[in-house]
């Protein structure tokens, strides 16, 4: 799943391509799409249909388009393999097309294009929210309990450290709470863990402010050095706006690296299943924590 800087690469190439335009019509092609909005598709169509789209949004790994003048959101979750482009209008069809945007083109430097939702897996979609009541920037109703990221100008790294050692849970479990922060998942977690020599086992209740404060920093500059290169793609599902990958892959020194020497020390790299999914570490630089006896 996309985490934040894929889904910041798509939020920048929206705000490019999609801010200030118009809505013509709205063709939504299959319905589990729109599944997350309880009144169907053609009722998402219908309630777009002449609004203008606002400047794009993001609050850690989700995604929305504000509507002009309105307390109301287009909410994009891109779960394993959605793709929101722009395209020509003449363009071909995707054959995992979704939805399909047209606007009516007020815009000269995007005239000609389009937005498509193209979703192979069907994970994804998009639906219409009201905004939050007690929100300051637009946030979706559904989303506000979402914490807000490590980016953010107004992340409280002290009401974080307070949080982690106040919680019974391990590092990267904390990491992956999106109430507590949000935008990183399982690549930029290991990413972090590594720059920071921390396991992923280690108990929150044993970080000093100073070592939490130095894992935020490197969560920032993995996350920042991979928005430099357009985030991590490791297959053709993960795109930007224009349907390239980002090449963040080739930088990662944890995640998916079994058996290479670790960058730092060459003690081969582990992977060990955690939650469904996999946790690499380097078992030199990253230390198991000793089980009380």
């Amino acid at each position: 799943m996309p985490e934040l800087p894929e889904v910041e690469v798509v939020r920048r190439g929206l705000e490019r391509w999609v801010a200030g335009r118009t809505v013509e019509a709205v063709e939504v092609l299959h319905p589990r799409a729109v599944r997350r909005h309880p009144a169907g598709g053609a009722d998402f169509a219908a309630r777009l249909r002449g609004e203008t789209i606002g400047v794009p949004q993001r609050r850690g790994k989700y995604l929305w388009l504000p509507l002009a003048g309105r307390e109301l959101s287009v909410l994009g979750h891109l779960g394993m393999s959605g793709q929101l482009l722009v395209q020509p209008e003449d363009a071909p069809d995707e054959k995992h097309l979704r939805i399909r945007v047209r606007f009516t083109d007020s815009d000269s430097g995007s005239a000609g294009t389009e937005l498509r939702f193209v979703d192979q897996r069907t994970f994804g979609g998009l639906s219409l929210h009201e905004v939050a009541a007690d929100s300051t920037d637009g946030l979706p109703d559904v989303i506000a309990h979402i914490a807000r990221d490590p980016l953010d100008p107004l992340f409280d790294e002290g009401a974080y450290h307070l949080a982690l050692r106040g919680r019974r849970t391990t590092v990267k479990r904390a990491l992956l709470d999106q109430s507590l922060i949000s935008g990183v998942g399982n690549i930029y977690a290991d990413e972090a863990l590594w720059r920071a020599r921390l396991h992923y086992e280690r108990p929150t209740a044993t970080l000093t402010r100073p070592r939490s404060a130095e894992l935020l920093g490197h969560v920032r500059d993995v996350m920042n050095a991979a928005l430099a290169v357009g985030g991590t793609s490791f297959d053709s599902l993960y795109v930007n706006v224009n349907g390239e990958s980002g090449y963040f892959d080739r930088s990662l020194d944890a995640y998916g690296r079994e058996d290479e020497p670790c960058r730092r020390c060459g003690t081969p790299m582990r992977r060990r299943p955690w939650m469904n999914r996999s946790s690499y570490f380097c078992p030199r630089c990253q230390r198991a924590p000793r089980v009380p006896s």
